[in-house]
Parts: structure tokens; sequence; C-alpha cells
């Protein structure tokens, strides 16, 4: 967060040197606008009501796991040893689907990131053709984040990238 500050104020005295010149420079805070767009509460409950399913399975087959847990150390002694081996799996089996579910559902690839990308990727996209279209209505060349640090919006004509290449390149 600390690198996208710097970014962001780097950005700024730049983009403060270009509007010496006359371009004109804004700046947003997407997160306040992504908090505060009506649709974004919408699709946050539509995203709880998600993760509250994903918390009552987990509930679930932890509940499965604990009895069968349960089990085996209260009846351990009654039980012949091809049950207590038969109880003994059950408990491995138990454990290792809670612990797949809890990697599918909540891993760093788990459906619960993809499920808030899937829910709030339209809304950041409405967000950003929001602050193109004002951007442009309004006359800036840049549009800075305040949030992120980044560039939301720049004019083509402002892109320098071929003629740097061309410099390198030496043409």
């Amino acid at each position: 967060m600390l690198l996208q500050k710097k970014i962001l104020v780097i950005l700024l005295l730049a983009c403060a040197a270009q509007a010496a010149d006359g371009m004109r420079v804004a700046h947003v805070d997407s997160k306040l606008i992504f908090e505060g767009y009506k649709g974004t509460k919408k699709a946050q409950e539509e995203y709880d009501r998600q993760v509250a399913k994903w918390e009552q399975q987990a509930n679930l087959l932890q509940k499965e796991l604990g009895y069968v847990k349960e089990r085996l150390e209260k009846q351990s002694l009654m039980l012949s040893d091809e049950q207590k081996r038969e109880l003994e799996a059950e408990f491995a089996r138990r454990d290792t689907e809670l612990k797949k579910f809890i990697e599918k559902i909540y891993g760093r690839k788990g459906e619960l990131l993809t499920e808030n990308e899937k829910v709030s990727a339209p809304i950041i996209a409405l967000i950003k053709k929001a602050v193109t279209e004002i951007a442009l209505s309004e006359g800036y060349d840049y549009v800075l984040d305040r949030a992120t640090g980044a560039v939301l919006f720049w004019k083509n004509e402002n892109d320098l990238t071929q003629k740097v290449l061309d410099y390198l390149n030496g043409r």
C-alpha cells in the first residue's frame, strides 16, 4: 500500500507539471465510489448469501467430524479392532473431506475469491465506464484513483510509448 501511495504522489507531481501546459487532471476515490454505489449493496447481499451457504456446509461437515471423533473417543474401549479401524477410517475420510472443502472454498484459488470477483467485476467495469465518460465529457486528460494509486483514464494522444520505443531503437 505504501508503494501505491508513492506511485500516486509521483503521478500527481508529473501530472501537475503537465497541468501547467494546459492538461487537465482529476482524481476519484474508487473505494468510496464502490461503497457508495447502490448496486454494490445488492451485489454484497448476493455474495453474503452464498458465503452463508458455504459456512453452513462447513459447519455441517465439522459437526459430522466431531460426532465421529466423539464416538471414537467414547466407544473406543467397547469396539472390536475391526470396528475401531472402520471408525478411524471414517474419521480420516471426513477429516479429509472437510479439509478439501475448506481448500476448495476458502483456499488461495477458492470459490470465495471467484465469487467475490464475479460479483464485483461488473461494478468495477461500470465505475471505470462512468469515470471515462465523465472525463471525456468534462475534458480531462487524466483521472487518478486515490484508493489504488492507479490511473483510471488517460487520453491516447498523451501516450508516449511509441515515441520512447522509436527513441530507444534509434529511429
